[in-house]
């Protein structure tokens, strides 16, 4: 983003991304989970791109108070289409057709065959869509035209030094906030089904309704934190947010049962803003190192792939996927920590500015 810009890289986000959606196709025919993975590699890639570059773009559009309103607001669209591929589009792979390991030890071999050949053919044609749609917005955005003042915000200091941590303490702290959010995020809904399916004793269709209502919580807060954040800091939505988060994974965890269900749908609301709001919070007045204060905030993403495989591991430990849902609770902990600091500076600053008014 230094050398090209935002444009150029946002473009290329979204060109990653429509290769490997279409990758899928072959991947699908080939059924190669190789295959698979690498077509993932590439739309992770790209999404990678889109993420540490529209993110910051976002923010300095205009004024740096409204930057986590303005962002809240853009990323509540991911919620939308989030809901609408889990509850609508998720439904032509996962059907009601959908086998149990029962079913399919019974099955002749070339029958085990074509039921996992129709399954490949489902996922083909989603994905293409989604690639064709993602290059129609990358055409989108070569013919729009960039306010010229965005590039010069990418020069400076940040092509001479690297960027300091001490300098930037909400940096430091927000890299390691997204670090611990995102692995809750992807610990909840990673193994959302098994626990409903274990825990609450509900079909795995049924639990794919469920899931949809749990997106569905997350895009409305983010559109009614996006209207919040007109009258309540950024800091102060993210402290109460994540301290109501802690109490209902308590229940999660020690209660559990088909009413945990509904607790988990108010875990996706209140974690709605979490990951915009931390990431305008740490790259705020970060001037011309905001390219890669943004690049550190995308890979604190991490802790999405280390969380996870540790509640796994816990769960096998114990045998219970409810006490395993210890690890996301403990990780909104470092999040309700950030904003409380956020919050204290805050409040210091309006002291000051009062004090020397």
């Amino acid at each position: 983003m230094k050398k090209f810009g935002y444009k150029k890289a946002i473009v290329t986000g979204l060109f990653l991304a429509a290769t490997g959606a279409f990758l899928f196709y072959p991947a699908a025919e080939s059924r190669s989970f190789a295959f698979f993975l690498i077509a993932l590699f590439i739309l992770a890639s790209g999404m990678t791109f889109l993420e540490t570059s529209a993110n910051p773009f976002i923010s300095i559009l205009g004024d740096s108070e409204t930057a986590s309103q303005r962002l809240n607001f853009a990323q509540a669209f991911n919620g939308l289409g989030s809901f609408i591929s889990s509850m609508f589009l998720g439904k032509l792979i996962i059907g009601k057709g959908l086998m149990t390991e029962k079913k399919l030890q019974v099955l002749s071999p070339e029958a085990l065959d074509n039921y996992y050949s129709s399954l490949f053919h489902k996922v083909k044609f989603p994905y293409l869509a989604i690639g064709i749609v993602l290059l129609i917005v990358a055409l989108l955005f070569i013919t729009a035209s960039f306010p010229a003042v965005h590039k010069s915000k990418q020069t400076g200091l940040a092509k001479k030094q690297r960027i300091s941590f001490s300098r930037y303490p909400q940096l430091r702290g927000g890299i390691v906030a997204q670090f611990f959010y995102v692995g809750a995020q992807v610990c909840i809904s990673s193994f959302f089904i098994l626990y409903a399916t274990s825990v609450a004793g509900i079909s795995e269709y049924e639990a794919t309704n469920y899931l949809g209502l749990l997106l569905l919580g997350f895009m409305l807060g983010r559109y009614i934190g996006s209207y919040l954040l007109k009258s309540i800091s950024a800091p102060k939505l993210l402290y109460l947010y994540a301290s109501v988060n802690v109490l209902l994974m308590l229940f999660i965890v020690f209660v559990g049962g088909k009413q945990a269900l509904w607790a988990f749908i108010g875990v996706e609301f209140f974690m709605s803003i979490m990951y915009p709001t931390i990431f305008s919070l740490a790259i705020k007045n970060t001037g011309d190192h905001t390219p890669v204060a943004s690049s550190y905030m995308v890979m604190a993403i991490i802790g999405g792939a280390i969380f996870p495989p540790l509640l796994g591991r816990l769960s096998d430990a114990t045998g219970s996927i409810q006490v395993a849902y210890m690890i996301p609770l403990l990780c909104f902990i470092p999040v309700v920590w950030y904003g409380f600091q956020q919050t204290q500076k805050e409040q210091k600053s309006e002291s000051y500015s009062l004090i020397k008014d």
